[in-house]
């Protein structure tokens, strides 16, 4: 997922999405934990997604009180 691509979202779909990577995440933990996971770079992937969210849901608030 790429930053452009996210800054082109509204803040409510920014904010949906960063949920459903959130529930995404706990999964993977918990597979991870069981040792079922295929690809441990996919914790890494769904961490990075939810910081770059992050960064634009600050830098739009941020904004906003300017």
């Amino acid at each position: 997922m790429l930053a452009k691509d996210l800054r082109e979202n509204s803040d409510e779909e920014l904010a949906v999405k960063e949920r459903e990577l959130q529930e995404s995440l706990f999964v993977l933990r918990l597979r991870h934990g069981t040792n079922q996971l295929e690809s441990p770079a996919r914790l890494r992937a769904s961490r990075r997604d939810i910081a770059r969210i992050r960064t634009i849901q600050h830098a739009r608030k941020l904004e906003k009180k300017r």
